[in-house]
């Protein structure tokens, strides 16, 4: 879905800073999404809140319940994600547009009823001391986060990167705003209130945006829950990315040792939680890095390798295409890297002053620089993996993310096992393994490409 790097590569044409600066600011706003911009949301109403929500453990108890909520989301939505993005390619390339819209509608309502599902017996039971209040926006809360990501798998496909990005800014912005003037009246449901109902208006635009690129004569479809509609490889996966990512947090905030009750059933940890919220602030430049390359120059190359074995091109001009793609994927992971590397060493020579300013212990340091590392390899980890799947090779990502999921498992334990000075070594650990597989993963079928792609059709 290349509507994004079309735009991106008008940019580009420009031949100006200022087009190349426009590029990686549109790539790096839809790159980073919902989630990053959450966390920069989450900590900013904190911060200004300070003083006002009295005492602090409410913004705490805020700040606690919008993670879960991300988190939950998330990895509900996780097995239909990739799955449905599959979907919808699919039936762009075999020109049956008018499927997309009913189908998406079609999610919605699932996604939307299983997360009422969910988070309604567990507010009912496990936030028995919580006003209904509370309560009903954490339902509100898990229904509309599940959508947003729903919605967003439209982003990089859709050319109106502009309003994109104007959306995000108004949703984002109403989220703070509607916090701060409701925290006086309501306290933490104030903030709390003020986070759901700017999420909905991200939400609302975002569906204004998608109807108005896709029409359809139907209003809901249920398509791809029929047979091989949906990849269940690619259901796994996405399941399995989610629970990666966030399985070391998990652990660590219900382990006895470090982590403790905030409100109801969620927990969260002191210790290992600012420096890895942080430490994903970092990732922006690299996920800009990680769009431009990926849908500019690689898939340029990409969709002209697969026309010319499709149109029967000669073999010089197939083998040349191949090489520039081949290229240009190895180029665009590099690129990842050096602009990771630059941002995890701005980090180790300003972290300091950064926790200082946050008002942090610089005791969190040296988990700060751990995790802002792998953090880095994460972002590095998503384009091996997206590379991957331009190559149809799912059951190698399926393959690596379960790699990711047990590494973190295990070496996330062992950490917490060695005491403080292993902290963050586990998610990190992880990190590097999944990506040092996905590069012998990527290499192996880049020899191989060729032949998969003559021989097995």
């Amino acid at each position: 879905m290349a509507g994004i790097g079309f735009e991106l590569r008008k940019l580009l044409k420009k031949r100006s800073y200022a087009g190349l600066l426009q590029a990686y600011f549109y790539a790096g706003m839809i790159g980073a999404g919902p989630w990053i911009l959450s966390i920069v949301g989450i900590l900013f109403i904190g911060i200004l809140s300070l003083g006002v929500v009295i005492p602090d453990i409410l913004i705490s108890q805020f700040q606690v319940t919008v993670t879960y909520l991300i988190m939950g989301s998330l990895i509900l939505t996780g097995f239909v994600q990739l799955a449905f993005t599959r979907f919808v390619a699919d039936r762009l390339f075999v020109k049956d547009d008018e499927a997309i819209l009913p189908n998406f509608n079609g999610l919605l309502l699932v996604v939307c009823a299983l997360a009422t599902a969910v988070s309604l017996p567990l507010a009912a039971l496990f936030f028995p001391g919580q006003t209904a209040l509370y309560r009903s926006l954490l339902i509100m809360g898990l229904a509309v986060m599940s959508s947003i990501w729903v919605a967003t798998i439209f982003l990089t496909g859709l050319k109106h990167y502009k309003a994109i990005v104007l959306i995000f800014a108004i949703g984002y912005g109403v989220t703070v705003v509607l916090a701060l003037m409701l925290r006086r009246w309501l306290q933490m449901e104030g903030l709390l209130l003020g986070f759901v109902l700017g999420q909905f208006v991200l939400l609302a635009g975002m569906l204004w945006l998608i109807y108005r690129t896709y029409r359809a004569s139907r209003l809901v479809a249920f398509d791809i829950w029929r047979p091989k509609q949906m990849y269940r490889s690619l259901m796994a996966t996405g399941l399995l990315i989610n629970l990666g990512v966030w399985l070391d947090k998990l652990m660590f905030w219900y382990h006895p040792a470090t982590g403790h009750p905030v409100i109801g059933l969620f927990h969260a940890s002191v210790i290992y939680d600012f420096p890895i919220f942080l430490a994903y602030l970092s990732v922006i430049p690299g996920m800009a890095v990680f769009l431009v390359r990926l849908e500019t120059d690689f898939v340029e190359y990409y969709g002209k390798f697969y026309d010319a074995v499709r149109e029967g091109a000669t073999l010089d001009y197939i083998e040349r295409m191949r090489n520039q793609m081949v290229y240009y994927a190895r180029r665009g992971l590099l690129d990842i890297a050096k602009i990771q590397g630059i941002a995890v060493l701005v980090v180790f020579l300003l972290g300091a002053d950064l926790l200082r300013w946050l008002g942090i212990s610089t005791l969190y340091l040296p988990l700060l620089y751990v995790d802002v590392v792998g953090a880095a390899l994460q972002v590095l980890f998503l384009g091996i993996a997206n590379v991957l799947y331009y190559l149809d090779e799912r059951k190698a990502v399926l393959g690596l993310c379960v790699v990711l999921t047990l590494a973190n498992a295990l070496l996330t334990a062992l950490s917490l096992a060695g005491g403080a000075a292993w902290f963050g070594y586990g998610f990190a650990g992880a990190m590097a393994l999944a990506v040092v597989v996905g590069l012998a993963q990527l290499d192996r079928k880049f020899e191989k490409l060729e032949y998969k792609t003559f021989m097995l059709q």
